[in-house]
């Protein structure tokens, strides 16, 4: 007898105001994430694969002081310093996740804000890189004083766009990000196979999976394939 599909039912967000991550979210920069981070692993003399699980979604010096926990932190501001601009200087293998240009696209007149942990540099070059326009709000690392998983970045996003936290919706692909969110009273998609280690809300591989439409009476409407 052949095997039948079963058709799945799309999952349904209501949101007033979506939140974007961008490393892994929007921009797939693994390629020079993992070159430059790896190197200063190697300086140090910790294991690359073991950095690797701490860096993702939070600010440079933060992800240092996890690693590194006996290093003053005035030494990790300037050595994350050299490491932003390095990242900025590196563009090379970095691309849109896909999706992303349709779904940028997609939320013109919708609010919406870019909350990233990359400084304004670092944000400006890699969404450039990947061909992508950069949100009108924004809140890069120069926003915040503490860094993902704290949720002060997306809390500070939903301010500036007028909505409670509540009403928001976060994209994000790490688990400092997932947590971030979480922490913000704020439900989380999460984009990649990365963000399905962190029990995101709802998860989709990649933004071809998601459909922004307008809601009866205002908001946002996602429909998640």
């Amino acid at each position: 007898m052949p095997a039948t599909t079963v058709p799945t039912t799309p999952t349904v967000l209501t949101a007033r105001a979506l939140l974007l991550d961008m490393d892994g979210t929007l921009v797939n920069s693994d390629a020079v994430v993992e070159r430059i981070w790896r190197r200063w692993a190697e300086r140090h003399g910790l294991d690359g694969d073991e950095v690797m699980k701490v860096v993702h979604g939070r600010q440079g010096h933060a992800s240092m002081a996890l690693l590194l926990p006996d290093r003053p932190m005035e030494q990790n501001h300037a050595d994350n310093a050299r490491m932003l601009a390095e990242e900025t200087a590196d563009v090379e293998g970095v691309v849109p996740i896909p999706g992303a240009p349709e779904f940028l696209a997609s939320l013109r007149g919708v609010p919406h804000a870019l909350v990233t942990s990359a400084d304004v540099a670092l944000s400006t070059a890699r969404m450039a890189a990947a061909g992508l326009e950069l949100p009108e709000v924004r809140v890069t690392a120069e926003c915040v004083g503490a860094s993902k998983p704290d949720p002060e970045g997306f809390l500070k996003g939903a301010a500036e766009l007028g909505v409670a936290p509540g009403d928001c919706v976060v994209f994000e692909d790490s688990g400092a990000g997932i947590e971030a969110g979480r922490s913000a009273g704020m439900r989380v998609v999460g984009v990649g196979a990365r963000a399905g280690l962190y029990a995101p809300d709802v998860l989709v591989e990649d933004l071809r999976e998601v459909r922004v439409e307008a809601a009866v009476g205002g908001g946002i409407r996602l429909v998640i394939a």
